[in-house]
């Protein structure tokens, strides 16, 4: 599944006037279990230095934003179908964020759990998908908006159509319930 993503950065020239700095054509880099994701902007620090025009997504990066950034991403989501034979220590490593306890409740040990200590913004742009909560789980579709707060969580998508969602994800501190316990990045 190659899918690409136009990407347009404004910023300004040496004279203070707005322009176009940017406009390309990002793809989809193929992850574990089929999902493809295309990093489109990164920032390390907030408020977020603007200056330049520098491409900000040139780089390798897991999944959670850097400590105190963001991280904008499309990711597309293959349909899945009987058993999910996905390693997730394979998995969570190849995210970046490394080994974490398997969730609570009734999903744990799914091989897709996981959690970043970051605030996600996601919008589905097309598809449908289920998230996979502890003890819960949330069917989401194009035009809905989900806001998670450093969750333990797992996306599947059972619809048997892709589904392409974009991520904003930033940087956050670990909510005070789960201080001292770990298992998240």
């Amino acid at each position: 599944m190659s899918r690409t993503i136009r990407r347009v950065v404004t910023g300004h020239d040496s004279s203070g006037e707005a322009k176009v700095v940017m406009d390309d054509i990002i793809e989809t880099k193929l992850r574990s279990a089929g999902v493809g994701s295309a990093v489109l902007w990164i920032t390390d620090e907030t408020p977020a230095d603007i200056s330049g025009n520098v491409d900000r997504a040139k780089r390798e990066i897991g999944v959670p934003p850097p400590e105190k950034g963001s991280i904008l991403r499309i990711v597309d989501f293959p349909p899945v179908s009987g058993d999910i034979k996905v390693d997730n220590k394979a998995f969570t490593a190849e995210m970046g964020i490394g080994e974490q306890s398997r969730g609570r409740g009734k999903h744990i040990g799914h091989p897709f759990m996981h959690r970043t200590k970051s605030i996600d913004y996601a919008i589905v742009l097309e598809g449908e998908i289920d998230m996979l909560l502890d003890d819960s789980e949330v069917h989401l579709k194009a035009g809905d908006i989900l806001v998670q707060q450093a969750t333990n969580h797992a996306w599947v998508n059972n619809s048997g159509k892709n589904c392409r969602i974009c991520f904003v994800l930033i940087g956050a501190t670990e909510p005070e319930v789960l201080k001292g316990r770990g298992g998240g990045h």
